[in-house]
Parts: C-alpha cells; sequence; structure tokens
C-alpha cells in the first residue's frame, strides 16, 4: 500500500506555532514529549518554530480526561522544570559532551548559548514554582472555568451549581414526562405501552443513554398522535398481508385434507387434528383484528412451508402453493410492522431533554454535560467570536493530551477557538493521541472525531517511533502480529483503510529495551506466548472462559512456584535475579463475569488476588451486603429475620455449627439478640462507626479475615464503616444509613473517588485488570486468557450507534440489518483497538489463550489471524503459526494442563505500629439527648452517668415527695426509654410507695380484663410496651381477629418474660382493650370515640431527630411550664445547654378524623381499682413525672414532621394534640386517658428555641 506515514517527532524541532498532531503508539513516551514541549513554550526555544514569546504556566493550557492524569501531568511537567532548572544551573565547563539525541536536557541546553543558562534557569525555577497556578486542567473543569471567568461574553450566570449525579432531576422529568403525555392515552396505547415499559424508571434507563444524541435524533409526533398514525399505517400494512389469506386458507385445507385421504403423507407428522386448528386459527386471523395468526410456540409456523410439507409427505412430490412460500416471512414481516416504540422514544428524550434544560437553568445548574454544550454554544453563538478572541488571548497555546478519546461536541469547542485547519501562526494547538487506542466509546468518545481532526492537521502530522515500556523481543512480537493484517490485503489491521488511504495505520515502532531480562530456568523465555485450546470442533463460550480461567490459575501457579525457588524471575545487568512475585503479574479481562471465573480459579489454588476495572467500587464489594445486613439487625435486633442475616454472613464467618445452635439453644439466641440491642444503643450514642468496631472486634472479624489472607475484604469493611460514619451526619436515623447504603450498593453509575476501592493493601497480589482500566498501566507479566471471546451487536443494544461514509455519528432506535452490520463492524474496529492496549501492557512477556471458537473470525483475535474469513477450527493452529512467521519472540504452544496445585507465600514478620498521639485539646462538647436524659444529666454531670434528685429542691423534700432517679440516656433505643420511664413509675408519696418485685396472684383480678393486680416495676412495664408495639406493627384489627395467634404469642412472651401465670388475663385485657373506644370526645371539643381497630394510618414507635442549637434547659422548661397545665407547679428540669441532637421514640402516632396524634402508653399503678384513674390523678401523675415535657417534644417532633410532609399544613387545623394511655385504667370512666393540645404559641415558641434564638 501506498499510506504516506508520518515523520518520527523530534521534540526540540516540532512547530509550536498553528495546529499539529502527534500521534503516540503505547509506551513511547506521551507525557515525556508534553513537559518537553512545556519547557519549550516556557523558554521561548526553537528559533523559527518557537511560539512567538515565552509563556507562562497561566498561559499554557493543557487539557486531559481524568482528574487523576491532571495530577500526575501538573507533578511531571513541575519535576521535568526543576530538573532542568538544575541541568541549566551547572557550570558550562563541568558539562561533558554527550551525543545528540541521547539526552533531551543536554540538548536543549546546548542549544542556548552558556552565557543565558542562568537567566533560563531562573525562568524554569519560577515556572516550576509557578505550577499550581497552571492551567493543567480536565476538559470539564476548564470549560467550568471558562463559563466562570467569562460569564458575561458567554450568557452564564455569575453564580451556578455544578451537579455531579443529575438522576434524580432525570427521573423527576421523566416522571412528568410521563403523567403528561402517558395518562391520557387511550386504554389500547396503554396496554401496548405496558409492553415496552411498565414504570417510569424503565422508560428512563433507556432515555437517559439518548438525551446527549442531540441532533442525531429526529423529531416526533406526540405519543397520542404518533401511536394513531402508527396504527393506521400498521392496519393499512397487516391488510394487506392478509388479503391473499382469505383464499389461501380454504385451498390449504382441501389441499391437505386430500393429502391425507389419499393417504400421501406421513401419518405421524400431518394429520387433520394437527393442521385444522392451523387453519381455523388462520381463518379467524383473516376475518378479525389479531396482529399474529398462531401463537410463537406453534409448529403450524415450520410444518405449513414448503420444508415443513416436504418432510410430512410420504407418496409422490409434495404440493406447491404460494401461501407456503408466504408463511416462510409472514411471522418476521409482521414482526416488521410499525409500533411506534422508536417514535415514542424519540418524542420522550427531546422532551426530557428540553425539561432537564429549563430545570437547570431554573435552578442554576449544570452537569458536567452541560459545561460543554454551554460553551460550545456560548462560541458558536452571536458573541462567540469575541469569547474565541478573549480566551485565545488568555491560553495561547493549548495542548490536548488523550486527543483520541475526544468526541465532536469537544472538538468543536477547540476548533472555534484555534482553528484547527486555518493553522494560524498566533496562536498553536498541539493535539496528542493514539487512534490504535480509542477505546472509550462507551463514554462517548468518538475516533472518527479524532479523523476529522487528522484532516484538518494534514501535512503537519508526526509520530513517536522509540518503545520504552517493553523489551525489544516484547516490542517485535507485538509489531508482528499486527503487522501480518496491516500488510494482507483489505481494510488494514484497524479496519480504516479505504485504498491508498489508512487514517489509523499501524505504524511499527523501535524499542529501547530494557536492562532487565526474563528468564525461566535460566533461558530467555518468549515474549509472547498463544495457547491453543486442544479442541476437534468448536467449543461454546462458556467452556472456553472455563477452561481457560483454570490454565491460566495454573501457570500462575506454576511461575510463583519457580520463583519461590529461583527458577524464573528478572535478571539484571549485573548478574542479580529477582524472583517473580504475584505483584509483577496482571491478568487482562474484557468482562466482570470474566474475572470472576479467574478469581475463582486463583482462589482455588490459594493466589490472592485484587480485581479493577473503571466501574470498581467499594459498595459492588461482597462485604458491602454484608455491612447492609449488620446494619439492619442492629437497627431492629428483634426481628428475627434480620438477625439470622447479619450472624449468618460470610464475613463474620461463624461456623455452622454455631449457627446451628442458634436455632436449638433459645438461651444462646437471647444472648445473641442482646448483643445487638448492645450495638444500637452504641450506634445511638456514639456513632455508627464505634458501634461497627465493636462488632467486629467481638466477632474477631479482622483476626478471621487475616488468616484467610482476605486482607482486601478487611480494608473493603473500614472503607466502609468510615464512608457509613461521614453519611450518618448528613441523614437523620438508623434506617436513613441503611437506606443510603442500599441505594448506593444499587448505584453502578456512581463513580465518586470515595467509592473507589482502596488498593494500600493490593500491592502484593494478582492483579485482575479490565483492558479499560489497564490504558496508560503496565506491567512486568501480563496474561489474556479469554483474547479469543467477543459479544457481537445485537438488535437489542438500544441505542444503536455508528457512523457513515462521511464519519457523521447515526442513531437508530431500531435495527435492521444493514445498520445491525455497520454497528458491529464498528464493534469489532473496537475490540482491534482493545487488543491492541492488551497486547502493549508488558513489559517483558505476555501469555495469550486461544481457542477455535464459533464464528472466531469475528471477534478481534480472529480477525487479525484470518482478515474476518471463516477459520475451522482444525485450521486455527495454521493460522497461528502463519502469523507466528520467522519471529523468535513468539511461541505457538498447546495450552498447559490443569493442575490443582496451590501456592503458600513465603512467611513474612510484620512490625506492629506505633500508638497514635493522644488528641490535643477535648472534643466540643456535642451530645444527643432524649426525654429521659433531660431528667436525668448532661455531658459532664458525672463520667458513669449517674442519677440525679429529679425533686432538686428543699420544697419538695420536705412536701415527702419520694425523690425518683433515672440514669442518663443520652441516646437510647425505644426499648431503652421504655425501661427507663417505668423505673420512674413510683407513686407520689413515700407512705404509698410500691415494692416493684411483688407480684400479686393473677386470679386476684376482679374485674374481667383488668390490669391493677398486674406486677409493676420497669420490667412489667416494658413487656406491656412490648406486646402494645407487636400488637401495632401486625395491626390491631388484625390482632383483633386472629386471637388464636394472639394467645400463642402472649403465652411465649410470658414465659420468656416471668409473666406465665399472667397468660389468660393478658389475652383477656388485650381483647378488651382493643375493643373499648377511647373517650376523645371528653377531651377536644368536636372529635368522636375511636378504639384502637378502628384507627386508619399509624405509625408505630416512630423515631424522630432534631438539632439543638445551644438550648437552655430552663429556658425550654419555662416555656413549657407556662403553657402547659394550665401553669401548674412542677419539679424544675436540672440546669444544663443542650448542644447537638435531641431524639426519642413515640410509642403511637395516629391519624383520626383529619387530625394527627401522638400517644404513649403509661403503665403506671395509680391505685388498686378503676376508682383511682381520675383525670385529676393522671394529671398529678403526669406533672409528677414530667410527661407534659415529654408529650411537647413528641408533638413538637410531629409538628416538624408535617410542616415538611403537608403542602397546607396548619398546626391548629392539623394536630389533634397528645393522648396519654393510662393502661391499667382503660376501663375507667375517662377511659385512662389524659390529653391535651398545648397552643400554637408555644410550638412557634419552641421552634425559635431550637433553632438557636434565645426566647423570653
Amino acid at each position: 500500500m501506498t499510506t504516506t506515514l508520518p515523520p518520527l517527532l523530534q521534540p526540540l524541532r516540532l512547530c509550536l506555532r498553528g495546529s499539529s498532531l502527534i500521534e503516540a503508539s503505547a509506551g513511547t513516551g506521551k507525557t515525556f514529549t508534553i513537559a518537553a514541549l512545556y519547557l519549550r513554550l516556557v523558554l521561548g526555544h526553537g528559533g523559527t518554530a518557537a511560539f512567538t514569546r515565552p509563556l507562562t504556566p497561566p498561559e499554557v493550557l493543557v487539557v486531559t480526561f481524568t482528574d487523576a492524569a491532571t495530577q500526575e501531568l501538573r507533578d511531571r511537567i513541575r519535576a521535568r522544570l526543576a530538573e532542568a532548572a538544575e541541568a541549566f544551573a551547572l557550570d558550562p565547563a563541568e558539562v561533558p559532551d554527550r551525543p545528540r539525541g541521547e539526552d533531551l536536557l543536554h540538548d536543549l541546553r546546548a542549544e542556548h548559548a552558556p552565557a543565558l543558562w542562568p537567566g533560563c534557569a531562573r525562568t524554569l525555577r519560577l515556572a516550576a514554582e509557578a505550577m499550581d497556578e497552571s492551567a493543567v486542567s480536565t476538559i470539564h473543569g476548564w470549560c467550568n472555568r471558562m463559563l466562570r471567568e467569562h460569564a458575561f461574553d458567554s450568557g452564564s450566570l455569575f453564580t451556578q451549581e455544578l451537579q455531579t449525579d443529575e438522576r434524580d432531576l432525570l427521573a423527576e422529568a421523566v416522571r412528568d414526562y410521563w403523567r403528561s403525555f402517558y395518562y391520557p392515552l387511550a386504554a389500547v396505547d396503554v396496554a401496548q405501552l405496558r409492553t415496552w415499559w411498565k414504570s417510569p424508571d424503565d422508560l428512563g434507563q433507556l432515555v437517559g443513554e439518548l438525551l446527549d444524541l442531540g441532533d442525531a435524533l429526529p423529531d416526533a409526533e406526540p405519543p397520542a398522535l404518533a401511536l394513531d398514525a402508527v396504527r393506521n399505517e400498521a392496519g393499512a400494512e397487516l391488510a394487506i398481508i392478509k388479503a391473499p389469506w382469505k383464499q389461501w386458507v380454504g385451498e390449504l385445507r382441501s389441499m391437505l385434507d386430500r393429502a391425507v385421504a389419499s393417504k400421501q403423507v406421513n401419518g405421524r407428522k400431518l394429520q387433520a387434528r394437527y393442521y385444522q386448528p392451523w387453519l381455523e386459527a388462520l381463518q379467524e386471523w383473516v376475518d378479525g383484528a389479531a396482529v399474529l395468526p398462531l401463537p410463537d410456540g406453534s409448529s403450524g409456523w415450520t410444518r405449513l412451508t414448503p420444508e415443513g410439507l416436504t418432510d410430512a409427505w410420504a407418496k409422490g412430490a409434495p404440493p406447491d402453493h404460494p401461501a407456503l412460500l408466504d408463511m416462510l416471512t409472514l411471522r418476521e414481516r409482521i414482526q416488521a410492522l410499525p409500533d411506534g416504540r422508536t417514535e415514542l422514544l424519540r418524542h420522550a428524550a427531546c422532551w426530557i431533554a428540553a425539561r432537564l434544560a429549563d430545570e437547570k437553568q431554573r435552578r442554576a445548574q449544570m452537569g458536567f454535560h452541560d459545561l460543554l454544550s454551554r460553551l460550545d454554544a456560548a462560541l458558536q453563538g452571536p458573541n462567540g467570536a469575541r469569547l474565541a478572541g478573549l480566551i485565545r488571548q488568555q491560553f495561547p497555546v493549548a495542548l490536548i493530551d488523550e486527543f483520541q478519546d475526544t468526541d465532536p461536541l469537544q472538538y468543536r469547542i477547540f476548533n472555534a477557538i484555534y482553528g484547527v485547519a486555518g493553522n494560524d501562526p498566533q496562536t498553536a494547538l498541539v493535539l496528542i493521541g493514539d487512534p490504535k487506542q480509542a477505546i472509550y466509546a462507551f463514554r462517548g468518545a468518538d475516533i472518527h472525531t479524532y479523523l476529522a481532526a487528522r484532516r484538518d492537521t494534514a501535512g503537519r502530522h508526526s509520530t513517536l517511533g522509540t518503545n520504552f515500556r517493553s523489551t525489544g523481543a516484547m516490542v517485535a512480537a507485538v509489531n508482528q502480529v499486527f503487522r501480518q493484517a496491516e500488510q494482507r490485503p483489505g481494510p488494514g489491521a484497524f479496519l480504516f483503510r479505504n485504498g491508498d488511504d489508512d487514517p489509523v495505520p499501524f505504524i511499527e515502532v523501535a524499542a529501547r529495551g530494557r536492562d532487565e531480562r526474563w528468564c525461566i530456568d535460566g533461558a530467555k523465555a518468549p515474549a509472547l506466548s498463544f495457547w491453543q485450546l486442544d479442541a476437534g470442533d468448536p467449543i461454546s463460550a462458556t467452556a472456553y472462559q472455563q477452561q481457560m480461567a483454570a490454565i491460566c490459575a495454573t501457570e500462575v501457579v506454576r511461575l510463583l512456584r519457580a520463583g519461590q525457588q529461583r527458577r524464573a524471575g528478572f535478571w539484571a545487568g549485573d548478574g542479580t535475579m529477582r524472583p517473580v512475585q504475584p505483584g509483577d503479574i496482571a491478568v487482562l479481562v474484557n468482562t466482570g463475569r470474566e474475572a470472576q471465573a479467574l478469581r475463582r480459579a486463583l482462589g482455588e489454588r490459594e493466589v490472592r488476588s485484587v480485581y479493577l476495572s473503571d466501574k470498581e467500587s467499594v459498595y459492588a464489594s461482597a462485604v458491602a451486603g454484608d455491612l447492609q445486613h449488620w446494619l439492619a439487625a442492629c437497627a431492629e435486633p428483634d426481628d428475627d429475620r434480620l438477625l439470622r442475616a447479619a450472624i449468618g454472613t460470610a464475613t463474620l464467618g461463624l461456623s455452622w455449627a454455631e449457627l446451628d445452635r442458634l436455632n436449638h439453644d433459645e438461651l444462646h439466641w437471647e444472648e445473641r439478640v442482646l448483643q445487638f440491642r448492645g450495638y444500637r444503643q452504641v450506634w445511638r450514642r456514639q456513632g455508627v462507626l464505634p458501634m461497627l468496631r465493636r462488632l467486629l472486634h467481638d466477632f474477631e472479624v479482622p483476626r478471621g479475615l487475616l488468616a484467610r489472607h482476605d486482607e482486601r475484604a478487611l480494608t473493603d469493611v473500614l472503607h466502609l464503616a468510615e464512608l457509613m460514619q461521614q453519611a450518618s451526619g448528613q441523614l437523620d436515623g438508623e434506617h436513613a444509613l441503611i437506606r443510603h447504603l442500599a441505594e448506593q450498593r444499587a448505584d453502578e453509575g456512581g463513580d465518586s473517588d470515595i467509592r473507589k476501592l482502596r488498593l494500600e493493601s493490593d500491592a502484593d497480589l494478582v492483579k485482575v485488570v479490565t483492558v479499560h482500566k489497564s490504558k496508560g498501566l503496565e506491567y512486568p507479566l501480563v496474561f489474556l486468557p479469554f483474547a479469543s471471546a467477543y459479544r457481537a451487536a445485537k438488535d437489542t443494544d438500544l441505542p444503536l450507534k455508528w457512523h457513515d461514509d462521511q464519519g457523521r455519528p447515526r442513531v437508530d432506535l431500531k435495527a435492521d440489518a444493514a445498520v445491525l452490520a455497520c454497528v458491529d463492524r464498528e464493534r469489532l474496529g473496537e475490540d482491534l483497538r482493545k487488543l491492541y492496549v492488551a497486547l502493549t501492557r508488558a513489559r517483558f512477556a505476555t501469555w495469550v489463550g486461544v481457542a477455535p471458537l464459533k464464528q472466531l473470525e469475528r471477534g478481534a483475535l480472529g480477525s487479525l489471524l484470518s482478515g474476518g474469513e471463516a477459520i475451522e477450527a482444525g485450521q486455527l493452529a495454521a493460522h497461528l503459526q502463519a502469523l507466528r512467521g520467522d519471529c523468535q519472540a513468539i511461541a505457538v504452544l498447546t495450552a498447559p494442563t490443569v493442575a490443582p496445585d496451590t501456592w503458600q507465600p513465603e512467611a513474612m514478620s510484620a512490625q506492629p505500629r506505633p500508638e497514635p498521639p493522644l488528641p490535643a485539646a477535648p472534643p466540643e462538647p456535642w451530645w444527643i439527648a432524649s426525654y429521659s436524659a433531660l431528667l436525668a444529666t448532661g455531658p459532664g454531670r458525672g463520667e458513669s452517668g449517674g442519677a440525679v434528685d429529679l425533686t432538686a429542691g428543699d420544697d419538695a423534700s420536705a412536701a415527702g415527695v419520694m425523690p425518683v432517679t433515672l440514669p442518663d440516656s443520652g441516646a437510647r433505643s425505644a426499648a431503652e426509654d421504655i425501661y427507663a420511664e417505668s423505673q420512674a413509675d413510683a407513686p407520689l408519696t413515700l407512705a404509698t410507695a410500691p415494692v416493684a418485685s411483688a407480684a400479686p396472684d393473677a386470679g386476684a383480678h376482679t374485674v374481667a380484663g383488668g390490669l391493677h393486680p398486674f406486677p409493676r416495676g420497669a420490667g412489667a412495664g416494658s413487656f406491656l410496651h412490648g406486646l402494645l408495639e407487636w400488637a401495632g406493627r401486625q395491626g390491631f384489627a388484625r390482632v383483633r381477629d386472629e386471637p388464636g395467634e394472639v394467645a400463642d404469642l402472649i403465652a411465649r412472651r410470658c414465659n420468656l418474660g416471668g409473666f406465665s401465670r399472667w397468660t389468660q388475663p393478658l389475652r383477656d385485657w388485650l381483647g378488651h382493650w382493643l375493643r373499648t373506644p377511647w373517650p376523645l370526645q371528653q377531651h377536644l371539643p368536636g372529635a368522636s370515640p375511636v378504639c384502637p381497630t378502628e384507627l386508619g394510618a399509624i405509625q408505630v414507635e416512630m423515631e424522630f431527630w432534631f438539632p439543638a442549637a445551644q438550648v437552655n434547659t430552663r429556658a425550654l422548661d419555662a416555656l413549657v411550664s407556662r403553657h402547659t397545665l394550665d401553669g401548674a407547679p412542677r419539679v424544675p428540669l436540672q440546669p444544663n445547654q443542650l448542644n447537638g441532637m435531641l431524639k426519642g421514640f413515640i410509642d403511637l402516632v395516629f391519624e383520626h378524623e383529619g387530625r394527627y396524634f401522638v400517644a404513649d402508653y403509661k403503665s403506671n399503678w395509680l391505685g388498686p381499682d378503676d376508682a383511682h384513674y381520675t383525670p385529676q390523678a393522671m394529671r398529678d401523675a403526669v406533672l409528677h413525672h414530667r410527661y407534659e415535657l415529654q408529650y411537647t417534644l413528641y408533638l413538637f417532633a410531629l409538628h416538624r414532621l408535617l410542616r415538611s410532609r403537608l403542602p397546607d399544613y396548619d398546626y391548629d387545623r392539623h394536630v389533634g394534640g397528645a393522648v396519654y394511655l393510662f393502661l391499667r385504667g382503660y376501663a375507667a370512666p375517662g377511659g385512662g386517658l389524659h390529653v391535651e393540645r398545648p397552643p400554637r404559641a408555644l410550638i412557634e415558641a419552641l421552634d425559635a428555641l431550637f433553632d438557636g434564638v434565645a426566647v423570653a
């Protein structure tokens, strides 16, 4: 071929004016070249090839495509500037002569007069110091900066929020579209619609891939019009298809009847009872509105064809009828009828894209794509020329790295600014990339954009011609592989050659070589080895994957064992040998499924590995699922299902015997329940991170994981624990954190840096890496066990993207054979480039697994072997030998035999880390308080959480009031708060103080269903609360209607709680309580009575949190005392300052007649019968225990919740009040109810107080 290859680049001679393109093959020093050009720009070097003046770092724009690459490139340039400054600072007399081309800095220095060296050194040193201000950036970061700095000229807002995750906004727009266009559709259209998308989420998943396609999608009619038009069009075409069948059905019936009667057919294959249902269905289809004449699985589709009848015919020649020929394509023609799906998708994509743009404009938000599109729109707009001139003035020179990964929009931006084809000598634009490594089409990268830039820079191309990464043998082997395909007539190695024009040629590179040699058993090993599976027939992709995974793992073990025996390693020039280690080995895969198969095979041989991919996320790790189980069990330790799921996780590593014991040993199970209740207490008091660390310590998880050599899992679980602690600061409550973790695990598209796997412990492991992730990296030894695998394009891979003959992007939402062929050809082209990337990762050696897959030639490796011609299984070895040619660096081998051998690393001693220093200052006083804590103590009131006398005054003691104490409850569970409150269920005077341990005889209760004789104390109170909590969660009406289940549960609970004699009385009491109306009308004018079973919407044990900003408890107490219970005197709160969070659990929240109430169960014993449960007695109990403070806080929490949920919320209209249920007095005339609704003024005052506003 006569393709003209670009000349080799000379970094000190490249013209730094106008536009130019540098093609940098793998390993040829692209970053080194960028740093060299940067030196020249800073120094103004090059004579006529130099830029018009020396530049400073802020004036040189360097663009790359990832944040990590940006930081690396900035550091490399800074280091090169500093190194050059030192070189120019040398005494010219002490600099030895060196051959030209040996060292770039020496050559650069030699082209400056010695008298200028000090000035150059100073310039370079200042430039190195100024690199923090340099314009090294990602394309998105730079566009954001331009929109912000040139807001007037770009028409942008001065302040805009960058929205890194637009999925919620997209989901909202999709739901709006769904409501606006799909709700009004006719029933028949809705039925059709639901066969495509059952919910807005289904539609959103597909539309999300279409939003950035822009003009590639033509406009479409709204759904109602589109479906109506398509229905008419399809109906007309279907009528044409059906028309001849009106006559054909009868003719077929007569023909088959005669054949059966004359016994011309095989009776086992064709009988009247077979074909009559087919013909009847065809007749109904012709006469009716059905679309398909036969079910998909009907054998009539194949029997009523020429081949089908030939197979069933026994005598004479089978008949020939046009219906039989028509049946061959009937189903395909019907399925090809227009259905409107494509039109609906186009309309949805355009409408939703416009809605997203409007909504982001309204919110002053931008997504990453908007950064590009808005700058592009500004440059293409009426003020575009001025904006381009300002940017050129700010950045007269731009170096664009990894340009093969650009897209049309990005190129249009740079072209608008620098005029690529115009080659303006007053600016410089250097595009640097390698089209052979353009493998990110799935991210929007477009190799055809690179080719357009190549055309625009025609005559100004150069290439880097020396590989600095690999050994000479490795470079020669890769050259040989692609040389064969490049020299073969046809489209070239990368499928872009058209006649004499090949815009993506394979250019052979020279090798600088390496000082080390890869040797096995003292002999130099082949650089490139092809393993051929010995198979006479084509094998399946699954068998290939399984066998090659085992073969690769076997060879890895063999090499590592040889390394231990010092038979395999890297020999240096001085004769020393470094044995091969696991960290020297990388296995490149295409998919996560291949990685799983390979890691499974390595694990079976006790070889530790780590999987690295572009989608790597700690939330995708196995321990993330285990962590979710742990958190769910710690939040709800009394839920057997959640607790069993947590205890059975693999990371905890409990034995089968231990797990089985939980099924048989009830006491052991209760111990586990108590253990996880303790975790919940730590979680609520100290946070999720201390709780998880205690859990890991109790179950000895670190020891177990290290014993299994699974540092990866230990790193992940500690990383996840930190992430949960960070997230908990922005979330309210345990369940919100669990939901956050579940959402992160389900999020496959998140790419935040904090999600990335931490790799500190993985340096010495075998690396299983996706080809995409490996780009830009290098490894000593590389395995490509699945190089023959490929995935052909399918018509379900929507949207289908390809390019026409002019390189313009095309999109289709419905494929025909021609479109699918174009899509698959582009897939093959990218696979070939991926194979090039994979083969150029190794420094010393690569092993490639080859197998006779079906249609192997459709894959990248098969295409290189045969140029697209079919490869029979028996011809594979010959093709491999032809590929090898006379290259001694390539070996074609039979795949090694699989062996179960394992590998044991040599023991290593580890030194403990020094103890961390003590904190320099005490932590800020911040704590989590609750109602119980307010009554007890706060931070600084005793390390042990000691009790505090609530009477708090001499007057109370003098009156004979018994001191009641509560422990500090900083952050309690619902059960703990109930227990603490129950401890305070004391009588009002010392003389009548009950003995909590006294247990009256169960038979002593005189009123059916009464609870007056029921034991008193904290345990009894917690028991009753737990019983009613269970009933609420089950549903009060359901509990009433299923007495058998209730009886079993009460019996179990009584046996466990020590109340076995009370089983029947508690059953009677619960039944009566559920049916007894609450006389709300006695307390709230206009309210009607309601019994528990009649409650509609309820929330059991509702947890609440709200912030407290320096809240003075005396101010809180004064407000509550002034506005509740008519200002009656009561025991004051201890003086304290709340700074942190206030939390609690409300026993029951219910809605009744449009109002919301909080209810709390009180087991207080006020006397031996119902007569003692008068309104005054209950009011006194409320005052004594400060329950009015409790229900005020509960109502305040409900107020804040309703205010955020109800658009027309009004306290007076929506809040009913607090209903305190004295359970023992439920049969009293007042129903045992204490009801109060604090005034609106109190709630508004509390709003101000907790927001940090001083309240009088």
